[in-house]
Formats: C-alpha cells, structure tokens, sequence
C-alpha cells in the first residue's frame, strides 16, 4: 500500500512522540512518510533517516484559526498530508494537529465525496464489555440540518461494520428521551427522516445514558452536542479513574488490596484510555483522514495509523460512495 502520511509537527508531543509511533508502525509493517520541516531531523534525537519525507516548512498552530490558517499557509504539513493523498502520494493522512485545521484541510485538498452534504467526524466510545459506539458528529458541524443526520447515519453505519464488525449497525439518535415526539424541532425532522431512509437499521431515539452501552452501535447528532457529549465523557472518565486510583493508595490497607485487584483494573484501563482507540475519523471526505487527540503520544499515532490502513484496505471511501449515490437515487 501507499505510505501514511504523518503530520510530525502536529500535536503538543511533536515532533518526538509522534515519530516514535512512526517507527513502531514501520516496524509493524505499515509503510509511512513524515510531513514536515527541512529540518525536522534537528529536530528530535530519533534516528529518522531511513523514512521517507516530505517536507512542509510551515505549521499551523493549535490556536490558530483554521481556514484562515489553511488559505494562508499553503506549504503547511496539514495542506502537504492532504495534498498527498489528494496527489496519490499517500494512501491517507493522520494528524494530532488543530482539528479544525486538519478538516479544512481534508475538505479543500481532497474534497466531499460526490453527494456528500457535509463530513463528519466519527469518534469510537468506548463500552466496557463490548465494542466502542461510534458517535458523528463529534465536531464537524455545530449547526446542522435534518436531513445531514441521514448520511451521518449512513457513514456511521459503514464505518462501525468496516471497523467493528458489526454486520448491522444499530443506529441511534441522541434525543432528550427515547419517545419518537421527544427533543427540540431539528431532532423530531431527522427521526421522521431517519425513520424512512434506507441504508441502515434505525432504532430510534438513545439517550446519553445509551452510549457507553451495547444497546445502540452508532449515535447520530449535531456536532456541537457530539463535542460537547465527547468532551463531557472525556473528563468525566479521567476524574473518576483518578479518584478511584486515588482512594486505592490511601492507605497502606487499602494500597495491598489494591495491588491484587490491579491485574482485573488493568483491561478495564486499556479499554477506556483514549490512546487505544486511534483516533477519530473524518467520514465524507474523498480520502482517508484520521484526527488524533492533540495529547497523542506514540501509543496513540501507533493506533492511529493502524486505523488509517485498516480503512484504506478495505476501501471506506468507495463503500460510502457507493452507498450515497444509492440513498440519492433513492430519494
């Protein structure tokens, strides 16, 4: 396959943490190549001599403006990823950079898949137990229209049976009660919407109480409320495993008990830390796109591009193309 390409300047742990995972994916078998500054092997004290380069000399900062950082830095290692891709250079891009910059990015080089709407980032929730619930849009899109939801359900869809394995995604719609006359006017336009289109199995309205659970495999919503869901679950999962990790040290008592328990903890920490999902990806663009957490460390790009292969191989791009022009024709 075509190398990934890596934003090595992209994220609050670049250039080092980043080219660790790198080095890990290339020793995993997954070819890769570095987007960044002429002299980016300044940079780090990580041999990075045999893998390949393109440079980009310009960053676009985590603050900065997104489109405007996108249209003025043209020689930026956001622009060069997607230009990559675009050019058949690089089979798909992955960044913990600006988010915002990352889509824009993704949008304006790659462009939507034909019929596409609007893309949408799908983020794998995390469900003790069992396999993550895809949430879309976690982002993309703060004001949002009814019928956006369908293809958002759509690529959820194919994304959760491509990644997952799920061979008939559940759909969700998250909602204020799980009745069909329950939420505000755009929720009650998408469930009739969602209700009669084809191409997944609609369930009907989820609460947030649903997600982190396997009653539901994709949850669609708004991308204000999907940022604010993410974020809420996010921080509320770091404080509680803090305090419980906490309570446990307390004491030298409760620190022995605590050891003996560790080993059951343990998957249970693995299964909720952000770093061993991979990231989150951009559905709806014409190419694969994965957005890292901005804290990634090598653990998490290693994921990360794990994810990005996993989907070029088993073409997510064309499926949801297909699948778009059937709904359209449809319709």
């Amino acid at each position: 396959m075509l190398p990934v390409a890596v934003d090595a300047m992209g994220g609050d742990r670049a250039p080092d943490e980043i080219i660790q995972g790198v080095l890990e994916a290339i020793a995993a078998g997954i070819p890769c190549v570095l987007v960044g500054p002429e002299n980016l092997a300044s940079l780090t004290a990580l041999d990075i001599s045999g893998i390949p380069h393109i440079i980009a000399n310009e960053i676009i900062a985590m603050d900065e403006d997104a489109a405007g950082g996108v249209r003025r830095k043209k020689d930026s290692t956001l622009v060069r990823s997607a230009e990559a891709v675009r050019d058949g250079a690089a089979s798909a891009m992955i960044s913990a950079g600006n988010t915002g910059a990352t889509m824009a990015s993704a949008l304006l080089r790659m462009g939507r898949i034909k019929g596409v709407n609007r893309p949408a980032i799908a983020t794998p929730i995390p469900v003790p137990g069992g396999r993550p619930t895809v949430l879309l849009d976690a982002g993309a899109n703060a004001d949002v229209q009814a019928e956006w939801l369908t293809q958002f359900a759509l690529m959820g869809s194919i994304y959760s049976k491509n990644r997952y394995g799920v061979e008939t995604p559940r759909v969700g719609l998250l909602s204020i009660g799980e009745e069909p006359g329950k939420g505000d006017s755009l929720r009650k336009e998408a469930f009739e919407l969602l209700s009669g289109a084809s191409g997944f199995h609609f369930i009907g309205n989820v609460e947030g109480r649903d997600i982190m659970t396997d009653d539901v495999d994709v949850v669609v919503t708004d991308g204000f409320t999907g940022n604010v869901v993410l974020k809420t679950l996010e921080g509320s999962l770091k404080t509680v495993i803090k305090a419980l990790f906490g309570a446990f040290g307390s004491t030298p008592e409760y620190q022995e008990h605590a050891n003996a328990l560790l080993p059951a903890l343990l998957p249970l920490y693995e299964t909720l830390d952000p770093d061993s999902t991979g990231g989150a990806i951009l559905l709806g663009v014409d190419g694969v796109c994965i957005i890292s957490h901005g804290s990634s460390g090598a653990r998490a790009m290693l994921n990360g591009i794990k994810v990005a292969k996993e989907m070029v191989d088993c073409n997510i791009v064309n499926e949801i193309r297909q699948a778009i022009g059937l709904q359209s024709s449809d319709q």
